[in-house]
């Protein structure tokens, strides 16, 4: 009967630690999942981000309309005193158009793929900006869902706390402990109370975050999920570091500043080469200019259509910028090449922290282990009336705190296997 009775009593123990199931009727009930859905649909910094690339492809439509044609039509009227023409060297006329079309224009060329590689750059940055709200949202939600579970764990040790202040207070009352206990106990009872209190803001702080970012309402509570989710991965150091080469964000947007300034370099190697432009102008002269005073013959209407040659013989402004290409370029690579050393060391320190935390996480385990096993025995002691009810409040108090350290331990594991995750290109997999 008192091994009976010890399970049961222990039984009771251990679900008056669990979480409560009951919700709020207008709770929202929200999987880790579906917060960082929302989050993606609701970022502002992702707008932001789609805009942005959105601006960097019109930059390079309109470096590449210069090799497309460009038609142009106007009219206007004009005074001349002498020979017949315009500011711009053309005749007056009626009615002008005028077409336009670079065919071979190395420098230009050059700029525009230039734009092309920066632009990708501009799409490498909404995808960073992606992972960056995924990380944001997850780590939110996880940070309240083990905020929400150390606060019940700890309102129990509060509990705890105050029944062994009281009976503390009991026995000092009957002589039988010294007045330094109930001030150890009023410092115990004290130190779990603000704790709860910080807990408590904390709770507020991060359902506001998680609110933001997924743009729930504020009517609507919210309830997180009690299941925890794993972001282990079992792939070998060698094959992460290899996959964080290939996906990192930063050294693709290095790799691409490098191929742009490479366009640059020979585009501007290019300026020494001719180029060739299609031209085409269509005009309607005026009488009352008195071209016919100047010209044997005048004829209103005039078409010329041919092809534009400039050959370079002496461009001091091309060697300049030739010499300043090459540095840029030089520059880039130096760059590319630090940025690619610098990940290899972050992905391997990130992979250390991760088995680091792994090893802290079952150290936590087993203290947690031990603490519930230890919190069994003193119920069985108590039942057999071999330990006082302060004695099996203490071991409660333990095993609470025992929890919170787990808790934590198993957020900063999570932490650290997120910051893997993206650091090798697998986050948007997980959340796909």
């Amino acid at each position: 009967m008192n091994r009976r009775g010890a399970g049961i009593a222990a039984l009771l123990a251990a679900c008056a630690l669990l979480p409560p199931v009951a919700r709020a009727q207008d709770a929202e009930k929200l999987t880790l999942r579906q917060a960082v859905t929302l989050a993606l649909q609701n970022s502002r910094d992702l707008a932001l981000a789609k805009v942005q690339y959105s601006i960097a492809q019109g930059q390079v439509s309109v470096d590449r309309a210069e090799f497309r044609p460009n038609l142009y039509t106007g009219s206007g009227a004009a005074y001349t005193s002498g020979f017949p023409a315009t500011p711009g060297g053309n005749g007056p006329s009626i009615f002008n158009l005028s077409y336009t079309q670079d065919v071979f224009n190395l420098p230009l060329s050059g700029q525009r793929k230039a734009a092309e590689s920066r632009a990708a750059n501009a799409k490498l940055e909404m995808d960073r900006v992606h992972d960056d709200v995924i990380v944001r949202a997850a780590s939110a939600y996880l940070d309240l869902a083990n905020v929400r579970h150390a606060l019940d764990y700890m309102r129990s040790e509060q509990a705890s706390a105050e029944k062994i202040l009281q009976v503390t207070r009991e026995r000092a009352n009957a002589g039988q402990e010294l007045p330094l206990e109930v001030t150890r106990s009023e410092l115990t009872a004290a130190q779990v109370q603000e704790r709860v209190l910080k807990l408590e803001g904390r709770n507020e702080s991060l359902t506001e975050q998680l609110r933001s970012l997924a743009g729930i309402p504020e009517e609507k509570e919210i309830e997180t999920d009690t299941e925890e989710p794993s972001f282990a991965t079992d792939q070998q150091e060698a094959d992460l570091l290899e996959m964080a080469l290939k996906s990192d964000i930063g050294i693709q947007e290095a790799s691409n500043e490098r191929a742009a300034r490479e366009h640059i370099f020979k585009g501007a190697k290019g300026g020494y080469w001719p180029s060739v432009s299609i031209i085409g102008e269509y005009e309607v002269l005026t009488k009352f200019n008195n071209y016919q005073e100047f010209y044997n013959k005048f004829q209103r209407n005039n078409v010329t259509v041919g092809v534009q040659i400039q050959i370079p013989l002496y461009s001091s402004r091309t060697r300049a910028n030739v010499a300043l290409a090459k540095s840029q370029l030089s520059e880039a690579d130096i760059l590319l090449a630090s940025k690619k050393d610098q990940v290899r060391a972050d992905v391997q320190q990130k992979v250390r922290s991760v088995r680091e935390l792994d090893a802290e996480r079952e150290v936590a385990r087993l203290e947690l282990k031990l603490a519930q096993q230890t919190l069994e025995l003193m119920q069985a002691k108590f039942e057999d009336g071999r330990a006082t009810l302060r004695d099996l409040e203490q071991a409660r108090l333990d095993e609470s705190d025992k929890w919170v350290a787990f808790l934590d331990a198993e957020r900063a594991r999570q932490v650290g296997q997120l910051s893997l995750l993206e650091a090798t290109g697998q986050l948007a997999k997980v959340f796909q």
